[in-house]
């Protein structure tokens, strides 16, 4: 063995550097940025091929990225695409993929994956409760229904970076279509190896700014930075923990304890309150969605027009809107909210009637229909998704009905056991549902009563007129005409009042002042990617 010994010069130089060292491994690494949120409740899903809610459009958006997107404002912007071409006579449209897309285990999104997540969607052995958003796609809706094979879909990739979408007539809004959950882009190689449980932690492979980390059930979802997504380095939040939370006066306290950065939904009597307390820390943002009832008229009394009209006029929509939801909720007598450009929404007849004349109408409607004083017993339940102000509105929506001599009862369940249900085919009386714009057109709010819309058309109602007039709309190149002939679609659903409208949606959000980039918008699009937190 050879021993070194060291000059008292050297080993004094070099204890001094050691100390340099072990200073500079004290310093800390910069801290991990983490969002705090509340989501509004549990996604069913983190498939977007069975979609349905809001909810989960939160969380599918910051982990998957479409062709598409909505930027902060709620503006289409590119999203995997960095570019697109429209062909003059309006049918077909190109998409250029980004050169740098990438999924998260870090191999090239290409033209071919979503060809293949677009045909996943069309495929009738999906099932996909969100199909019909793609219809516009040449063959889609031949496809879904099994009437034609996969492969006519109008999708093909004409190389790895170029994407070819035929569509079956023009459609103004196919960009807003493309950036919905339902467009987004699946792996492949991660479903087929994994199977059913792609979906989990560990497994999801995506293509968005994150990446999924944890999912437990009831308690919270985590999903953190993608490293791999193109535009990482102007991704400024490392994780995001999430609660699904239907809780909303929890949630509210929690966002006042500073223990979360943002919450979707809080009660809406406490508006006031909060707005004294937190100032422009809350948003209540007009949006394109309406909040109903679905009357199922498979079954009596709800298969006789009759009884539904008379129910439907006995509803106090200013009460609803001025005491119940405190004001951040506005009255409607029309699916289709106002605001969509070009549009007149029409409105059901006794709009401009006073309540107590209204009342009077609903119980002659009901004795000529064979309930009321003397009648049959009118018995009624209303369904709902637990959340304190769905049980406000249904306990006076309940008490409008008593007053006509009805026995009625609620039940409430979890958002996705509620929505679950009805989309199952079961049986109901009466159920609250809201429908949120996916793109700024009428069209999206009508087909919700489309007798072809086994996911949303709760009730199951079913008029050939009807069904007829979208079709017609769909073959309309004159804009005007279409939008006269979608008018006279809604004309029906107002006379026939297969659900009934109630008040017109707000977005409501508690952001806390340390979160920048957060922008109100009729899209309620806010993805994390955009934000920042101080």
């Amino acid at each position: 063995m050879v021993v070194y010994s060291l000059s008292r010069c050297a080993a004094l130089a070099l204890v001094a550097c050691t100390a340099i060292f072990a200073t500079a491994s004290l310093k800390p690494a910069k801290a991990e940025t983490v969002l705090y949120k509340g989501m509004g409740g549990e996604p069913l899903t983190l498939d977007p091929a069975h979609t349905t809610t809001n909810i989960e459009e939160m969380a599918l958006k910051d982990l998957y990225e479409g062709l598409t997107v909505y930027d902060r404002a709620g503006n289409i912007v590119p999203g995997a695409a960095e570019s697109w071409t429209l062909s003059p006579d309006g049918m077909t449209l190109t998409f250029k993929i980004r050169q740098n897309a990438k999924w998260s285990d870090g191999t090239p999104v290409t033209a071919s994956d979503f060809v293949y997540s677009i045909q996943r969607m069309e495929n009738p052995k999906e099932a996909a409760g969100y199909a019909n958003i793609l219809y516009p796609i040449k063959n889609a809706q031949e496809v879904n229904n099994g009437k034609a094979d996969l492969s006519s879909l109008g999708v093909k990739a004409l190389d790895d970076r170029t994407l070819e979408i035929d569509l079956k007539q023009p459609t103004p809004y196919m960009l807003q279509l493309l950036a919905h959950q339902a467009a987004l882009p699946v792996s492949k190689a991660a479903i087929e190896k994994y199977g059913a449980d792609w979906v989990k932690p560990g497994n999801l492979v995506s293509n968005g700014a994150y990446m999924l980390t944890e999912n437990v059930a009831n308690d919270h979802l985590t999903w953190v930075k993608n490293p791999n997504h193109w535009d990482a380095a102007n991704t400024k939040i490392d994780k995001v923990v999430a609660y699904p939370s239907e809780d909303q006066a929890a949630m509210e306290r929690r966002f006042m304890a500073g223990e979360i950065d943002m919450t979707y939904q809080f009660p809406t009597d406490q508006i006031v309150f909060l707005r004294s307390k937190l100032g422009d820390q809350v948003h209540v943002t007009a949006g394109l969605s309406t909040y109903y009832y679905a009357f199922d008229g498979r079954h009596p009394p709800f298969n006789d027009v009759r009884v539904r009209q008379a129910l439907s006029m006995a509803i106090d929509r200013d009460f609803l809107s001025e005491k119940i939801f405190a004001g951040s909720k506005l009255p409607t007598y029309s699916l289709v909210p106002d605001g969509i450009s070009g549009y007149t929404p029409a409105k059901l007849d006794y709009a401009n009637q006073p309540q107590l004349d209204r009342e009077d109408q609903a119980r002659e409607l009901l004795k000529q229909a064979g309930y009321g004083e003397g009648g049959k017993p009118l018995k009624i339940e209303i369904r709902y998704n637990t959340n304190e102000g769905h049980k406000k509105a249904a306990l006076a929506v309940a008490d409008n009905w008593k007053a006509l001599g009805a026995e009625v009862s609620v039940l409430n369940q979890d958002i996705k056991t509620h929505y679950a249900f009805l989309q199952s085919g079961a049986s109901f009386d009466v159920a609250r549902a809201g429908w949120v714009a996916d793109y700024a057109d009428p069209e999206n709010f009508l087909t919700l009563t489309l007798s072809t819309n086994k996911t949303f058309n709760y009730g199951s109602y079913n008029n050939p007129q009807f069904d007829a007039l979208i079709a017609k709309s769909y073959q309309e190149r004159d804009q005007a005409v279409r939008m006269k002939t979608l008018h006279d679609a809604e004309a029906l659903i107002m006379r026939d009042v297969p659900i009934t409208p109630l008040v017109n949606d707000a977005d409501p959000w508690l952001v806390s002042n340390k979160i920048k980039g957060f922008v109100e918008n009729a899209t309620n699009q806010h993805m994390t990617r955009f934000l920042t937190k101080e």
